[in-house]
């Protein structure tokens, strides 16, 4: 007899397979499906200088720590989307008192990254957890319960994020705390970049966003609860920041000063 088949009878979706490229010191991880076996053609999914693993190589990568201009204890920490595991492998050196948690959907991509890109196994503070970062953010039991928020999430085609609505934005806004951040990779067209920020101005208090940088990824900082910014003090911190953290955290508060200017001029 044939019936209908229930969700649980469906078959996984199928998750791109993973490869490494290797140029001038520089390792990075592709997904499979974004090319045909030449790399000149390869979406770059995250890199790795290999003489210093732990340091942060993509320029976009970097400025997705700019919430450590406003922040320098968080308790939890948690990445959507692991690409090569910069953010996870920084934030697990640099930050010994966080919680930091990472949800990437691909098996493939987590093993890649244990494997060739000196992501640590998980242990007491470092949880890399195979789900779909949607679910986890929907999910009560995360609410009011991480402090910083850092959200690439792209799949192998890489024409913007692959989680983009209201509801998700205000989904992760739930998950922070009272002043909680949160840090987004938009690498999109125009159109879909302001479809995002709209979205993302629905669910926080404040939305401010750094120039585009060369390869075209546009990096926003949300705020759960909008800070008094004083450019001096900021200032101040991003020269420590980039002493103690080699992150060019100068360059970003010239940023938002810039979006300062042309939020008023607008």
């Amino acid at each position: 007899m044939l019936r209908k088949p229930r969700s649980n009878d469906l078959p996984e979706p199928a998750h791109p397979e993973v490869s490494i490229s290797e140029f001038r010191g520089v390792r990075s991880l592709h997904l499979n499906d974004d090319f045909s076996g030449d790399t000149a053609y390869a979406a770059i999914q995250g890199s790795m200088r290999m003489a210093v693993p732990e340091q942060i190589e993509l320029e976009y990568v970097q400025q997705m720590m700019m919430w450590m201009l406003f922040e320098e204890n968080p308790a939890h920490i948690m990445q959507l989307g692991l690409g090569a595991a910069a953010l996870t492998k920084f934030c697990y050196r640099y930050f010994p008192e966080a919680k930091v948690s990472a949800i990437e959907l691909n098996p493939h991509v987590i093993a890649m990254c244990h494997q060739q890109f000196h992501l640590p196994e998980n242990d007491a503070r470092l949880k890399v957890i195979e789900a779909n970062a949607l679910d986890v953010v929907l999910n009560p039991a995360r609410h009011a319960s991480i402090d910083i928020l850092q959200v690439d999430l792209y799949d192998a085609d890489a024409q913007g994020p692959v989680l983009d609505t209201p509801e998700f934005y205000q989904a992760c806004a739930d998950c922070l705390s009272e002043n909680g951040m949160m840090t987004v990779n938009l690498f999109s067209s125009a159109e879909n970049r302001s479809k995002n920020l709209a979205a993302m101005e629905l669910a926080f208090d404040a939305v401010v966003w750094l120039p585009e940088v060369h390869d075209a990824n546009v990096v926003v900082l949300a705020f759960k609860r909008a800070p008094a910014i004083d450019f001096a003090v900021l200032y101040q911190r991003a020269a420590i920041i980039r002493v103690n953290y080699k992150l060019p955290a100068p360059y970003w508060v010239n940023g938002l000063k810039e979006w300062m200017t042309l939020d008023d001029e607008a």
